[in-house]
């Protein structure tokens, strides 16, 4: 029988996720507006000024330590500021498709690091929604129309073709996201999800300042429109403070091989959001591949077993 408590956790993950497909999904014409340290340096500040009241240390809460502290710093390094990096880098190396395919490799990697350093051992109901979410997420990306200009084949650093090293540049995001999930499980055994959210934020407004800085200096801000500042708070809001929240508070309760699952809600939100805002249309395919990635979400919800009487 599962908790109360398990299935709130298992809500925020799942509203995490959503949201992030959602404001990826809605935020594209910010993309064509700010240039991206900007707009990464401009989610960050929004982002601060909204938890600015969460770093106060809560009396229940004990001193953060050294090894606290540089999981934190690792915590924003990774799953922000480099795996942004990457991710932008990487797409534009290699084809939508094929970054779509890769970063379905998010549950099973998310698994196999969580068995390395936290040692959670996977049951046979957790295994098969992890081989369901990547393989829903895989067909989901390959039925993708890609409409992004074709990669030439050209040599990069050390003879690399291009589109394998942006194949490599996408799954190392893909990397940092899943050290992100396993580190955020470290964090919540002793930290509050407000103040997680509010430093690993904070640590991301100081990685990205400089780059930042020289972005806006170069920037006229007096071109950006109302509506365009509007959907940039949401954007600083959704990305900084609601979905990392709703992520750390589900993480407390559930394993993070388990919660790596949620993230095949994530196409899924982008999709819906498409397909009811942005005129799109999904194929019976897309629609079975989401029928796949969503029986793993169950089945990886589901108890492994009931105990014997």
């Amino acid at each position: 029988m599962t908790s109360p408590n398990r299935w709130w956790a298992y809500l925020c993950l799942a509203l995490s996720m959503s949201l992030v497909g959602s404001y990826v999904a809605l935020s594209k014409p910010l993309v064509l507006v700010f240039p991206v340290f900007l707009l990464a340096w401009l989610r960050f500040g929004i982002g601060g000024v909204a938890m600015a009241h969460w770093l106060r240390k809560p009396a229940s809460e004990p001193p953060i330590g050294t090894r606290t502290r540089w999981l934190l710093f690792l915590e924003s390094f990774l799953g922000n500021f480099l795996f942004s990096i990457c991710m932008l880098f990487g797409v534009s190396l290699t084809t939508a498709v094929a970054a779509g395919v890769v970063m379905s490799s998010i549950p099973a990697v998310v698994a196999v690091l969580s068995w390395i350093f936290l040692r959670e051992r996977l049951g046979w109901r957790s295994a098969a929604g992890i081989a369901c979410a990547a393989i829903g997420i895989g067909l989901f990306s390959l039925q993708k129309v890609d409409t992004s200009t074709p990669v030439a084949d050209a040599s990069g650093p050390f003879g690399i073709s291009k589109a394998l090293l942006g194949n490599l540049l996408v799954f190392a995001a893909v990397v940092c996201e899943a050290s992100y999930v396993v580190i955020g499980k470290h964090l919540t055994e002793g930290l509050g999800p407000k103040r997680i959210s509010a430093i690993i934020n904070l640590w991301g407004f100081a990685l990205v300042t400089p780059f930042g800085l020289w972005a806006a200096w170069q920037f006229d801000f007096s071109t950006v429109t109302l509506p365009v500042w509007g959907l940039l708070v949401f954007y600083g809001l959704a990305a900084s403070v609601w979905t990392v929240w709703l992520w750390m508070t589900g993480l407390r309760t559930v394993p993070a091989s388990q919660a790596g699952v949620f993230t095949v809600m994530l196409p899924i939100s982008a999709a819906a959001i498409g397909v009811l805002f942005m005129g799109e249309r999904l194929t019976l395919l897309q629609g079975v591949a989401f029928g796949i990635a969503l029986l793993g979400l169950v089945l990886a919800t589901l108890p492994e077993g009931r105990p014997r009487p």
